[in-house]
């Protein structure tokens, strides 16, 4: 398969413009300052992300008298954003190429509601529903995507019909509440893996040795890029920066790894299934042609069209991939809920395009990466269990966290500006 060219004043994988200045080796010495001056920033954008997470949490810790770290409440963290982070990997996408979706909320809802339905009136087996659910994700997707893709309706009215649709559908759907979902299905987003591999003194040994492999794959995936980045003669960020930034993000994976193990559930299940989505999907847009055309389409959609890009067919996909992943996170929500609930979804969308744009997704689309994304997932989940251990009222959660947004966008804002001048 031959690769499309990205085209110049496009991003990559990074957040860092790929234009020709840093693909071309040999360019004269002030371009290659200018390259430089460019890594370095994009560097200090995920810097300040990863930062700013790092103090949030250590600020909650002081505030809550130590009890936000405590295992159970962290255990509890992943399950309760377990759905943000779902959402956020698959909106990351639709925003960096420029589009936005507003349905996802709804779409949750419904989803969730015609699972419960295929388990307790159906009677189908609970794997299948979610299998029913999962393909019928992917039919609203195609739905959406060839409004968007193929006639040419903004993504903003299609997403904004679309959440009226089928909020309206699962209102329809679900007279009332729908219990007694079976034990195996609440046990998704209600259990964890505890006791496999036995335990050293009070610590789960599964979970240990699933932190240290992803320590290793972390460290393994750092050297490869950098070595990749070496190969073609592409800027780098200094070693010392490098080392830092390896040892500083170990150091918190297993300072997290020995917390959970030891919680009263060990590993959640539900952080295999978010932390198998973040690996797929980082390779997805940072490794194959697919996730380059999604970036170039975002950097600049006429000079993708001019380079052999089939936007019509990456922006359809895009919006189907978005309905798989609303199902994953509404068998995950419908899960921990135990029943199909129609004010299921409620301001999801929200969270989820809030994750991405605190995570440093640029809001004119083209750059933002899935770490970004799930670390501004995990910025409003720590706000929203932080705040809520401090009984703060909803009402002020809710303003705190508008107030956390509208300045994580203003600073991007900023800094561009100040890039530009």
């Amino acid at each position: 398969m031959t690769e499309t060219p990205v085209p110049a004043g496009s991003a990559d994988s990074s957040g860092v413009g790929l234009n020709e200045e840093l693909l071309t080796p040999g360019k004269e010495p002030g371009d290659g300052a200018s390259a430089a001056d460019r890594v370095k920033k994009g560097n200090l954008r995920e810097y300040g992300i990863l930062g700013a997470l790092v103090a949030i949490i250590l600020l909650f810790e002081v505030l809550t008298d130590g009890k936000l770290l405590q295992p159970d409440n962290v255990s509890s963290l992943i399950q309760q954003n377990a759905y943000v982070m779902i959402l956020a990997i698959g909106m990351v996408m639709v925003i960096v190429a420029g589009h936005i979706d507003l349905s996802v909320g709804s779409v949750v809802a419904f989803i969730g509601g015609v699972m419960a339905i295929a388990m307790m009136e159906w009677n189908l087996p609970w794997v299948l529903a979610v299998l029913f659910g999962i393909g019928l994700g992917a039919l609203i997707g195609a739905w959406q995507g060839f409004w968007v893709a193929y006639i040419g309706v903004p993504a903003f009215i299609v997403t904004l019909a679309g959440m009226l649709i089928f909020r309206g559908l699962t209102i329809v759907i679900i007279g009332q509440t729908i219990g007694g979902l079976p034990d195996g299905f609440q046990q998704i987003s209600n259990g964890g893996i505890l006791g496999w591999l036995g335990y050293a003194g009070e610590l789960d040994v599964f979970t240990l040795v699933l932190g240290l492999l992803a320590v290793a794959g972390f460290i393994i995936s750092q050297l490869r890029t950098r070595a990749t980045l070496h190969k073609h003669e592409l800027m780098v960020e200094p070693f010392g920066a490098f080392v830092a930034k390896m040892v500083i993000i170990s150091a918190m994976l297993l300072f997290f790894t020995w917390v959970l193990a030891r919680s009263a559930i060990g590993t959640p299940y539900v952080l295999i299934i978010v932390g198998a989505l973040i690996a797929a999907y980082t390779f997805l847009m940072g490794r194959t042609i697919f996730g380059r055309h999604i970036y170039a389409i975002g950097g600049n959609v006429h000079a993708a069209v001019l380079s052999g890009v089939n936007v019509k067919k990456v922006n359809f996909w895009i919006f189907v991939n978005m309905g798989v992943l609303a199902a994953v996170a509404a068998a995950v929500t419908t899960s921990r809920a135990g029943a199909g609930v129609a004010a299921a979804g409620t301001n999801y969308e929200l969270d989820a395009i809030a994750a991405c744009f605190i995570g440093g997704t640029a809001v004119t689309g083209g750059v933002g990466k899935v770490s970004g994304a799930i670390i501004g997932a995990l910025i409003m989940g720590v706000l929203n269990m932080g705040l809520s251990i401090m009984a703060v009222d909803p009402a002020w959660q809710q303003a705190i966290k508008g107030l956390v947004l509208l300045a994580a966008v203003a600073f991007d804002l900023i800094n561009k500006r100040r890039a530009a001048s």
